[in-house]
């Protein structure tokens, strides 16, 4: 049977496409194993020995699949982003998550009551903040890691957004092998690389790592006091004060202003209640010494749901995972295994804006004076308040949220 020339052209071009694409592959893994070649130097200085080295690159290739690379020719894909940032307040803090990790927190304040005192009595960080840590980050142990932490790292250092940083932290894995902390088969991580029950990548690994359990081994993968003590050192060196709460839920008078928040705009918790009408929620009764901390206002949904004073130990816990979600998340989760209460105001329906739209709100905040800080694409505290700020002198409503309408406004006017 004759084969029609114009099918026999359409296989020539599909194999040449092929093979093309194999050459490009082959040229990429060839790259990508000279750079592997090239830190040997700098892994050698660190300690770590030509067979660690040698048995942790052999073979290894650079997983593709992972969020936030940047690959020559292949245009920037769409990634769903870290949930801290791309969803609601409403979705993010949902009820029944919260009741069932506050009733497994119950369970392990209650197995491990005499370590979580001891972390308490050491650090100064309460059981129930450590466990809402453990619980935020892995489900308490339930959701292990899946990614070859080696192959993470070394895939971010070679295609990610922050090479310099993962290449640092690609080494220093290799040197926790060599170290024998951890084996190879059992170095699992996040996409970020983040290891172990609390999560640390290497470096916060080699500063805040505590073998608590006394068995002479730092073992954040499999010990409960170990990641617990360890999550609590890294709070503690990062300023985290003993008997200070992370924030107080409030009820906002009916004219707040929406702008106030922001970390740097502080007040004694007194004068918020005192002085600007703010209620504690729940009806709480504050000593005197809780009044006279000083606190941010902070309002993650604008207008659109609940308020807190956010104190020191607030922006602490935000140095574990900048997003006010995390830290409103961990706060509730601590509160909610000693009290059952949710927060006093519901979240409202409010959507959230993808990151390209926050990204070039905050580009034009930045061009007419509103906004000083770096443009991420995340609406945090900064950008809220500049963004009431906008609305403020264009005479529109002053909520502090970002929506599709806002951003038409703000294209519109140029300003």
């Amino acid at each position: 049977m004759m084969i029609p020339l114009r099918a026999l052209a359409l296989a020539a071009l599909a194999a040449a496409a092929c093979m093309q694409g194999a050459r490009a592959a082959n040229a990429a893994d060839a790259a990508f194993q000279a750079w592997l070649q090239s830190l040997w130097p700098q892994a050698q200085a660190l300690g770590v020995s030509r067979a660690t080295f040698e048995t942790a690159t052999r073979g290894l290739e650079p997983d593709l699949s992972l969020p936030e690379l940047v690959i020559p020719g292949r245009p920037e894909r769409k990634e769903p982003g870290q949930p801290e940032f791309v969803e609601t307040p409403a979705v993010y803090l949902k009820e029944t998550t919260f009741d069932r990790l506050a009733a497994q927190g119950r369970k392990l304040n209650d197995q491990y009551r005499p370590t979580l005192t001891a972390i308490e009595r050491q650090f100064g960080v309460a059981p129930t903040v450590v466990l809402a840590i453990f619980g935020r980050e892995t489900d308490y142990g339930r959701a292990r890691d899946t990614h070859n932490a080696v192959r993470v790292l070394a895939t971010q250092a070679y295609y990610g957004k922050r090479k310099e940083n993962f290449r640092d932290e690609f080494l220093l894995a290799l040197r926790m092998l060599d170290q024998g902390y951890v084996k190879l088969a059992d170095m699992k991580s996040s996409w970020a690389g983040a290891m172990g029950l609390t999560q640390l990548l290497p470096s916060e690994f080699y500063k805040y790592a505590v073998d608590f359990d006394g068995d002479g081994r730092l073992d954040i993968w499999n010990s409960v006091p170990d990641a617990l003590a360890s999550a609590a050192k890294q709070l503690v060196d990062k300023g985290w004060q003993r008997d200070l709460r992370w924030s107080y839920e409030v009820l906002a008078p009916n004219d707040v202003d929406c702008t106030l928040g922001v970390p740097d705009n502080t007040l004694p918790i007194g004068e918020w209640l005192n002085k600007r009408g703010f209620v504690p929620a729940y009806g709480r009764k504050l000593s005197p010494a809780e009044r006279a901390e000083p606190a941010s206002l902070l309002q993650p949904a604008g207008l659109y749901g609940p308020a807190f004073l956010a104190t020191k130990n607030y922006f602490v816990i935000k140095e574990y995972n900048f997003s006010d979600l995390y830290v409103l998340f961990v706060g509730h989760l601590s509160d909610r295994i000693l009290d059952p209460r949710p927060f006093e105001t519901p979240w409202g329906k409010v959507a959230q804006l993808p990151t390209r739209d926050l990204d070039r709100m905050q580009q034009i905040l930045t061009a007419g004076g509103y906004y000083h800080d770096k443009i991420d694409g995340k609406a945090g505290m900064k950008t809220r308040a500049a963004l009431g700020e906008y609305q403020k002198r264009n005479g529109l409503k002053v909520d502090c949220w970002p929506t599709a309408a806002l951003l038409a406004h703000m294209e519109a006017s140029g300003r």
